[in-house]
């Protein structure tokens, strides 16, 4: 049975490549963007595959709407992608409370929003995906990339307690991991930066000029983490999460050994905290 797919920012990066396969797949996408016109082209070309709907991921209000009209039209919904974001560099420090709070909204709220409105359904089917495009920047951070982690670490902190819930349903939840890949991640438009004052050159800067030098240069492609996340959906054995690329899945692991590393350099002084029942509490230790 040909598939029904909601992927939010469709229109570019790993959004379209997302659409592209689907759609080539013999599915249908119902592709939620802000501006609709820039897949005029593609929808003209598979008008029974691709439905473009108009929605800003923010807008939290309006994503029930935007399910119903869905299920109105194609009955049903198998995977959701939630994929729209951007990106955003500043020092811990540097970042406004309005450019985190947007940067929440986008990555974190809108996600929450989309998903809950999607749950009855996959619920009631018995089977789907929900597809939370992270990044390696979800299991770690760096210089100039707190604000983005901390969006990241939230969706993925909340994408996991989702996925011990959905599961008896019949409902898959896998978290995506990329490395750098050819999106428009890194473009002039979504990097959203705070000024550098000068404070944190020496760390914040060096993000800076990656990123800002980095926009068409990265080595992933997109098309072929898209291909992967559909081998994966299908394969019956769905993990909770996918690093992809070889510098995600090498800094996932390298960060995964320093996490080791850190809790057995004091692994016997912490288990050393419980308390001893021969002792009344609030007596001082003789």
């Amino acid at each position: 049975m040909d598939k029904v797919w909601i992927i939010t920012g469709a229109n570019s990066g790993f959004g379209l490549a997302f659409t592209r396969a689907a759609i080539e797949a013999g599915d249908v996408v119902v592709a939620a963007v802000r501006r609709p016109d820039t897949l005029d082209a593609l929808a003209a070309r598979f008008p029974d595959r691709l439905d473009v709907v108009p929605f800003d991921v923010t807008d939290t209000t309006r994503a029930q709407s935007v399910v119903d009209d869905v299920l109105a039209r194609h009955g049903r919904i198998d995977v959701l992608v939630n994929n729209a974001g951007r990106t955003h560099v500043g020092a811990a420090e540097e970042t406004s409370d309005d450019e985190l709070r947007s940067l929440f909204e986008l990555h974190f709220f809108g996600v929450v929003a989309l998903t809950r409105a999607v749950l009855p359904q996959l619920r009631q089917q018995g089977r789907g995906a929900i597809v939370q495009l992270s990044s390696m920047g979800g299991q770690m951070s760096a210089p100039g990339f707190s604000a983005y982690s901390a969006t990241k670490f939230a969706l993925e902190g909340w994408s996991e307690g989702l996925a011990h819930e959905v599961r008896p349903f019949g409902v898959d939840v896998l978290i995506v991991e990329p490395g750098a890949f050819r999106t428009s991640l890194f473009a002039p438009s979504n990097r959203s930066s705070s000024a550098d004052r000068g404070t944190y050159a020496a760390s914040v800067g060096s993000t800076r000029a990656m990123v800002e030098g980095g926009d068409g240069d990265q080595a992933g492609d997109p098309a072929k983490l898209a291909s992967l996340v559909l081998e994966v959906l299908g394969s019956g054995n769905v993990p909770l999460r996918l690093p992809v690329g070889p510098d995600g899945v090498d800094a996932v692991l390298r960060h995964l050994d320093e996490v080791r590393a850190d809790v057995d350099a004091w692994q016997k002084a912490a288990r050393d905290t419980t308390f001893d029942p021969t002792l009344r509490r609030g007596t001082p230790t003789p």
